[in-house]
């Protein structure tokens, strides 16, 4: 394949000890599986191997691992980068050039040379192990479990902002709540049949998900007169379980719960097809599990036109009538169910729609972006892309690390650090929009975004629960519990994503203090946009948490609000990552709640957000940041004195309440913070919380034998009754065996009965009615049971008449 090279390398007979040891070296790395005698130098062969479509690096980077050749290389490559034509003549020109050597010996670029062309004794980082994204490179696509039929369609969205404001849904009090009538009395129009539910649990993945031909799930139309919709979900972050038509434009829809789970229903995201212009639909979602939503007070679904999209370059918009959330009319006795319904104009015949519960950003959308970042000659110099972890599935959880070069190692050592972080929660795209944003200022050539890179290392964690985005899950990810309850874990095989996480924090705060950690969330039940904090109990920094998000509510007042943060810290919460970082010693530790509805504040009053309002967040977050970290504190201290005014009015109000009236000055340090605020309206996971789903039968077999082994422990003796009943069984059992040995003697053998006799039954109960009715009376006639130990007896049963031991049973 390159005879220049070959040349090259046959020139040289003698074994080389360099050689050797750079073969070695990068054998270990992966770079390569080769003879010693074709020895290629680094920097050609890694272009060999980025160019080569044949080839794929398998598993995790970074270990012992070669390339292997992939028979599903046409699923697995994406996008090949957009390249001109001439760029990739001059690549391929420069990699000529690299194999025609002045010497016959192969050189490496593999160490380093000082600025006197000295070589250093350290070796160069292999960044390609931990980089995916070249100028040449294609990229890996989404792994789905094994279970999961994926159609093989790559969907993809216009980012668009309504010219006018979306205002909320005003009810008028005539909206119609239809009654769930089922399968029963409907048509099953599509419906999952190879879900993973509850009592199941993750085994495997592999990209295309679920081998095999794709079934056709929706009904076969039965000529262009038929007016039924075509539904799917099985898509990248797509969510719907099962379409029931009910009538002619009325449909009933049951949401997927995440997998391995049964529980989690909020997010939704399906298209649907073979529309009708003039027609008003009706859907109707039957069974979401909160009691409160934000469709109760003026959100509305978004709809989304690929027509509309093609010839007008609009794209997700809200839509919906008649919007209505209530509960379920039916009761089985079990959970209760929760119903949303609107109605709705297409506005295309025969047009292709999509509906979702909000803006989607799915994993792919993530890689194009990161990738844009990879292959910009300016924003790679000062954001370097890595390999956090693989998920669970095997997807690459990523990280980013953000700063301009330092000057000095003094200088390097003195930046603080920020750590941001998103979509711990997979159904809350609304932090992957804030993330973007901030993303989209940190990375531009703005002054403040220059500044903010010479005094900060922001290490950026964008999207930590990769396969609950890829499958739609609304919380968990594919160990069926959410991973924000599970930051304390040490099941790093089976929580990797979080793991990785804290243990590259914790490594952070060895090396620089770390000024700020925020994790960005979604929230269902409130508007606006706040901070959920942790309290400070330290004199020194007495309310210093709340600086942040007091000034990010000056600079964002029409969107975020300081009176819906809180900074209370509840028990249930402890394995958050707010509250983790927070106890590792991070004061400014919060979690970002961005709503799925809109703002009730300033000039965007009842109207819902767009992405690019999100988006704007993300630059205040920068903002903000300038102020927090401003050397003329003047700022800082005006906050401050306006948290002690607005907490001295929260505490008079409070005190009023309760009917008492207390004198403040000079008594601050006496108030508890935590008392004074309510406990976060957060949602509720803790029956998401412990072991991952395929632990759970190995703690079920441990707590059994935990409680056997409580059995056979010897109980203490504490009252006269529960000694006369033991001295009782003790005379029993040591008649018994001398009744045995005495028929053994004989030539008998005993043998097990069915049922035990009711003492040794009910011994650890003697008060029960059982055990005084059932007391055998003296020179009565018993029948025991010995229990086999060495081997199965099958002799006729033994009858042994005993007598009492004098006082037995007497109490």
């Amino acid at each position: 394949m390159f005879p220049a090279l070959e040349t090259e390398v046959k020139q040289e007979s003698l074994p080389d000890p360099y050689e050797d040891f750079m073969y070695h070296h990068l054998q270990y790395y992966g770079y390569f599986k080769g003879h010693r005698g074709s020895l290629p130098t680094s920097a050609t062969h890694q272009h060999v191997w980025k160019n080569n479509p044949r080839y794929l690096l398998s598993g995790s980077f970074g270990e012992r691992q070669g390339m292997v050749p992939d028979p599903l290389q046409k699923e697995k490559l994406l996008w090949p980068t957009c390249m001109s034509s001439p760029v990739h003549r001059q690549i391929e020109a420069v990699s000529r050039d690299s194999l025609m050597l002045s010497s016959p010996l192969l050189k490496s670029r593999q160490l380093l040379h000082d600025e006197f062309g000295e070589v250093s004794p350290c070796l160069r980082e292999p960044r390609d192990l931990f980089t995916f994204f070249s100028s040449s490179g294609p990229l890996q696509a989404p792994r789905w479990p094994i279970e999961c039929e994926v159609i093989k369609e790559n969907l993809h969205h216009i980012e668009w902002v309504p010219p006018q404001p979306e205002y909320f849904y005003q009810p008028t009090g005539n909206e119609k709540l239809p009654e769930i009538v089922g399968e029963e009395k409907g048509t099953v129009v599509f419906q999952l049949d190879s879900v993973p539910t509850e009592g199941s649990y993750f085994t495997s993945s592999r990209v295309g998900g679920k081998r095999g031909i794709i079934k056709e799930l929706a009904v076969t139309l039965q000529g262009p007169e038929d007016k039924t919709l075509l539904f799917e979900s099985r898509f990248e972050s797509g969510n719907l379980q099962k379409a029931v038509r009910v009538d002619t434009y009325e449909y009933e829809l049951t949401l997927r719960t995440d997998l391995y789970t049964n529980k989690h229903t909020q997010w939704f995201y399906f298209r649907v097809q073979n529309t009708r212009k003039d027609a008003t639909y009706r859907f109707t979602i039957v069974n979401l599990l909160k009691p409160k939503s934000l469709y109760t007070i003026g959100m509305k679904p978004l709809m989304y036109s690929q027509l509309d999209a093609k010839t007008h370059n609009i794209g997700w918009r809200r839509e919906g009538n008649e919007i209505r959330y209530y509960k379920n009319n039916r009761d089985d006795g079990q959970q209760a169910f929760y119903c949303l319904t609107w109605t709705i104009q297409f506005p295309h015949d025969q047009d292709t729609c999509f509906f979702a519960h909000f803006y989607p950003y799915t994993y792919t959308d993530l890689q194009c972006y990161l990738l844009s970042v990879a292959n910009n000659p300016v924003q790679s110099q000062f954001c370097k892309l890595r390999t956090l972890c693989r998920s669970l599935a095997g997807n690459t959880v990523y990280l980013l690390t953000i700063t301009n070069p330092s000057r000095t190692p003094q200088e390097a050592a003195a930046k603080k650090a920020v750590v941001l972080s998103a979509r711990v929660h997979p159904g809350e795209s609304n932090g992957s929009w804030i993330m973007k944003g901030f993303l989209d200022f940190i990375l531009s050539n703005s002054p403040d975004a220059q500044l903010l890179r010479d005094i900060f290392v922001f290490k950026v964690v964008p999207m930590l629960n990769p396969d609950g985005v890829i499958v739609g899950n609304y919380r968990c990810s594919l160990a069926g519990r959410d991973l924000n309850r599970h930051y304390k874990t040490i099941l790093k095989e089976s929580f990797p994503c979080i793991w990785y996480t804290r243990n590259m924090i914790k490594r952070l705060l060895e090396e620089r203090e770390v000024l700020l950690y925020c994790d960005f969330h979604g929230h269902s039940r409130k508007n606006n946009i706040f901070l959920y904090g942790c309290n400070n109990n330290d004199r020194k920094y007495w309310l210093h948490e709340r600086v942040f998000p007091l000034m990010l509510s000056k600079n964002a007042p029409d969107k975020f609000s300081f009176h819906s943060c809180n900074f209370k810290v509840q028990k249930c919460k402890e394995g958050t990552g707010r509250v983790v970082m927070w106890r590792m010693g991070i004061l400014n530790s919060y979690t970002m709640e961005s709503t799925f509805g809109g703002s009730t504040l300033g000039n965007k009053r009842d109207t819902h957000f767009t992405t690019e309002d999100l988006k704007s967040l993300g630059y205040h977050v920068c903002d903000t940041l300038l102020d927090f970290c401003d050397p003329d504190r003047t700022k800082f201290m005006q906050c401050l004195t306006e948290l002690k005014e607005l907490l001295q009015q929260e505490i008079h109000k409070k005190f009023n309440e309760l009917g008492q009236d207390m004198d403040l000055e000079g008594s601050w340090s006496d108030i508890c913070l935590s008392d004074i605020e309510s406990s976060t309206s957060g949602s509720d996971s803790s029956l998401s919380d412990g072991l991952p789903v395929h632990l759970l039968n190995v703690a079920d077999e441990l707590n059994q034998k935990k409680k056997m082994y409580k059995k056979k422990k010897k109980k203490l003796l504490q009252t006269r009754k529960q000694r006369n009943e033991q001295y009782q069984k003790n005379n029993w059992m040591q008649e018994l065996k001398l009744t045995e040995d005495a028929l053994e003697r004989a030539g008998f053998a005993s043998s097990t009965l069915q049922k035990q006799p009711t003492f040794f039954r009910n011994s650890e109960n003697a008060s029960s009615s059982a055990m005084r009715n059932e007391k055998p009376r003296l020179n009565e006639v018993v029948v025991f049971t010995s229990v086999p130990q060495a081997e199965e007896y099958n002799s006729p049963l033994c009858h042994s008449s005993l007598s009492m031991p004098p006082g037995a049973g007497k109490h």
